[in-house]
């Protein structure tokens, strides 16, 4: 079918991926990095790189490579300390200017939105014109470089997106996308993971074209609803719709890297009493509470920990710290700690019902709490806190993956 570049389209999704975005913004407020190879990570202590300008992705570097790494293979690299609170900020610009072309949003990470345009071509044209108009609105509101992928599917706009990086725009009509994902390998396209790859190649499946020989209940049956959707994805008609509403958080957590082979109780409580605090913030922040709670240390064999419950739900932050103290006490017997977790595993609405008989014997610190939050919101994370968390670590927070610019993952984390 030839190309008509100002027909309508049945459905028209675009992805906007914004371009090595951490270090783009370090480029953008540092004039001086500019065509320089950066990487960026976590404090100047941080010895992962989190990402890194394209300067240094073309000699080598890679997100998650070590920092020495790094350095080897690119000499001239520049190390610049994260700055998660400017990236939310420049995150929660770009999405609001996204709100102008259309309110079909689904934002799939701090640097990432689907726009489903089709309900707006009447009004801003059509599905080119918009994809368009919409890089240069994303350019207008940060200064920033993006790719753009336009197509009728989540899947394949995600792809093109991702095949003109970087400040770049490719668009897949939705009646050709099923001939230009013949030959794709199956898992270039997003969810399609390595062990799912080797169960598609084990059948034949090595190219979007091959799926076609596969029978969709192949991959029903193993996968259920998930692998009829693989299917689909793989003739460029992904049935997947824009989620706008950011669902319920199955569960709310904060873990911290320490320094390796951590053995001096005193410290580990630290760290464990500091991700207890910010896990009851958070529940409180949005107005959760939770009884289930997992607590976990990682050693060099692997974690070691367990799940603990409260009599009530809580989201208080020394309660769930007391917790911390039991596991430790049961499930540690002095080995070397890299990391610690503190999760909340059943949040819920802080005003459901509670249980009429059961005993309770735990502080109330809610009248406490609230003050806490207050002045913590107005100073800044931590202003007021316990004492011993003037030892805790000063390591900078991190953006989380599923970060959202509202809701209960609007939430700056520690890695």
């Amino acid at each position: 079918m030839a190309h008509d570049p100002s027909r309508f389209w049945e459905r028209a999704i675009i992805l906007v991926d914004m371009d090595a975005f951490f270090a783009s913004i370090e480029q953008l407020d540092n004039p001086e990095l500019r065509g320089k190879p950066v990487g960026v990570t976590n404090g100047m202590q941080g010895t992962c790189i989190i990402t890194c300008s394209y300067e240094a992705r073309r000699q080598g570097v890679k997100t998650g490579m070590r920092l020495r790494h790094a350095l080897e293979i690119c000499p001239a690299l520049i190390q610049c300390p994260s700055r998660p609170e400017r990236y939310a900020q420049v995150s929660i610009t770009i999405m609001e200017a996204l709100q102008d072309i259309t309110p079909d949003i689904e934002i799939f990470s701090v640097d990432e939105a689907f726009l489903d345009v089709t309900r707006v071509q009447k009004l801003h044209g059509s599905p080119e014109k918009i994809v368009r108009m919409t890089k240069d609105r994303v350019w207008q509101a940060s200064g920033l470089p993006s790719s753009l992928g336009l197509s009728g599917d989540k899947t394949t706009a995600k792809y093109a997106a991702k095949k003109s990086k970087p400040d770049g725009l490719m668009i897949i009509p939705p009646w050709e996308a099923k001939q230009r994902l013949h030959d794709v390998p199956v898992t270039e396209l997003c969810g399609i993971n390595t062990g799912i790859g080797s169960f598609l190649a084990a059948r034949g499946v090595y190219t979007c074209g091959d799926m076609a020989r596969l029978p969709i209940g192949v991959l029903g049956q193993r996968f259920g609803n998930p692998g009829r959707r693989i299917w689909y994805m793989c003739q460029g008609e992904d049935p997947e719709k824009i989620h706008v509403d950011v669902p319920p958080p199955k569960s709310i957590g904060h873990g911290k890297v320490i320094p390796p082979d951590t053995r001096a109780r005193r410290i580990l409580l630290i760290y464990l009493l500091h991700m207890s605090e910010k896990v009851g913030a958070r529940l409180r922040r949005h107005n959760m509470v939770a009884m289930t709670f997992s607590v976990g240390l990682m050693a060099t064999d692997g974690w070691l920990g367990m799940k603990m419950q409260t009599p009530i739900p809580i989201n208080d932050g020394l309660i769930i710290y007391d917790l911390c103290r039991e596991v430790l006490a049961d499930c540690w017997d002095g080995e070397g700690i890299h990391q610690v977790h503190v999760g909340a595993l059943d949040p819920q609405p802080a005003d459901g019902q509670l249980e009429l008989f059961t005993e309770v014997d735990l502080p109330d610190r809610s009248i406490e709490n609230q003050v806490k939050d207050m002045i913590n919101l107005r100073f800044g994370e931590f202003a007021l806190a316990p004492a011993r968390l003037l030892e805790r670590s000063t390591m900078p927070n991190v953006i989380a993956p599923s970060w959202k610019p509202f809701g209960h993952r609007e939430t700056i984390l520690h890695p």
